[in-house]
């Protein structure tokens, strides 16, 4: 819930440093009301069962944070606040340079007027601008970041959710990098319409490995760090790559278990086992693979290589649909709901540079560019020219996926003429924790 984005949405973009300052009676009132729209659609968020919501905006006073801190206490929210302070010089002007490139505000300007401009929006800050300290603050949580990172003051941290902010605060990075994710090569479990396995590259999956080592040597990214799964697809897709480079293998990034049906195709998966079938259409990120994995889990799995992703610079991930999914929802901030369903083709290479405001998407395929908002993150898209077959799966429309009593009646009648007496599906007694007679489908 971003102060600026209802400012801009309410009173217009291209505000000037005079506009932020404490005498300007007007601008002051408008901030004041677009604070409070933004402080009460968050309340509204997180008492629709929402766990989080970060309210950002720059709080200078301690009126406002005296205004947020009451909101929040009387509906019983912990509130933790985040101050970051810049001091050292040349960090202050690449931060500002950076806001110049990617704020709407700012679209146009020329650069030294835009430098002149937000120095002396700066000084207007500092008019009214009281730190949090711990005469005024000691009841308060909170955390001081100074020159982005550089050190922390860590204050009256309590319970899980402080914890794990301050864990993530910690070790953001917060400079320039650049993140390349790409699936790996074709596989021969690929050209079967197989999922799962550990299967080797085809013949085409080799040929986008040569021109991913291509490709990232025009690159020319210092200090690469390159990462797989440990299943041999993702390595064999990595090993072009040049350079003084170390391929380390991670468990975390490998792909979601696909338990009983490991090395199946979908149509085996739905003729052996129907009732599994259609479960996973109607709610894929809960669904669990008998004996294997969901999305769901596959988050909670892939959550420390997100970590470890915010703490380095660059780095390429060679894995995998299932992870890359949950990446690309992490960074391009998707629901859980549209996570299993991203289109991530096979011979692409996506490129995401974390920014300081919303960006562009540029989707470089078939000589179109297409561009689309993001929040966080700048996503390039590169095709590098390797035909593959398509593995993506689209969702069926709910009217036309069977019903759960009806896949599994079919699976009874089945081994029932098979053997002369009722049994069970083979697929009723595993996982998913779900009762049949208590779902309705549409």
């Amino acid at each position: 819930f971003c102060v600026g984005e209802y400012r801009r949405k309410q009173y217009g973009a291209g505000k000037r440093f005079d506009y932020y300052d404490p005498s300007n009676k007007e601008a002051k009132q408008q901030l004041k009301c677009c604070l409070k729209a933004a402080l009460d659609d968050m309340l509204t968020f997180l008492n629709a069962d929402g766990e989080v919501a970060v309210l950002d905006g720059c709080n200078t006073t301690i009126a406002q944070r005296k205004m947020i801190l009451d909101a929040c206490q009387r509906q019983c929210f912990k509130v933790f606040w985040i101050e970051s302070i810049v001091d050292d010089r040349d960090i202050e002007r690449r931060y500002i340079k950076e806001i110049k490139s990617d704020s709407p505000d700012y679209a146009g300007m020329d650069g030294n007027e835009f430098f002149d401009d937000f120095y002396k929006r700066i000084e207007n800050y500092k008019k009214a601008y009281m730190p949090l300290n711990n005469d005024n603050d000691k009841c308060l949580s909170y955390i001081k970041v100074f020159d982005l990172g550089k050190r922390f003051l860590v204050h009256k941290i309590s319970g899980h959710i402080q914890s794990r902010s301050v864990y993530f605060l910690m070790n953001t990075h917060m400079g320039p990098r650049a993140i390349y994710l790409t699936r790996h090569g074709e596989s021969m479990y690929n050209l079967e319409g197989k999922i799962g396995g550990d299967a080797d590259l085809s013949d085409r999956g080799h040929l986008y490995a040569e021109k991913l080592g291509n490709f990232m040597e025009k690159q020319n990214v210092p200090n690469l760090q390159v990462w797989t799964s440990q299943l041999k697809r993702t390595y064999q897709t990595a090993k072009y790559i040049r350079g003084d480079v170390i391929v380390e293998k991670w468990k975390a990034l490998n792909e979601i278990d696909a338990g009983v049906c490991d090395g199946l195709t979908y149509k085996e998966i739905e003729e052996k086992y129907p009732r599994d079938f259609a479960l996973r259409d109607e709610d894929k990120y809960h669904y669990r693979y008998p004996r294997g994995e969901s999305y769901e889990d596959l988050v909670n799995r892939v959550e420390p290589v997100i970590m470890e992703l915010e703490r380095q610079n660059n780095v390429l991930v060679v894995c995998h649909q299932g992870v890359l999914r949950c990446l690309l929802s992490y960074y391009l901030e998707k629901s859980s709901a549209a996570l299993p369903h991203l289109r991530i083709p096979l011979h692409h290479v996506i490129k995401l540079t974390p920014v300081a405001y919303g960006c562009t998407t540029k989707n470089k395929l078939n000589d179109h560019i297409v561009t689309t908002a993001f929040t966080g993150c700048k996503e390039e898209c590169f095709s590098l020219d390797v035909d593959a077959v398509d593995t993506h799966r689209e969702r069926p429309p709910s009217a036309k996926i069977r019903s759960l009593s009806s896949a599994v009646k079919k699976k009874v009648e089945i081994k029932s003429s098979k053997s002369g007496e009722n049994v069970a599906s083979p697929d009723s007694d595993v996982n998913n924790n779900l009762n049949v007679e208590n779902l309705t489908y549409q």
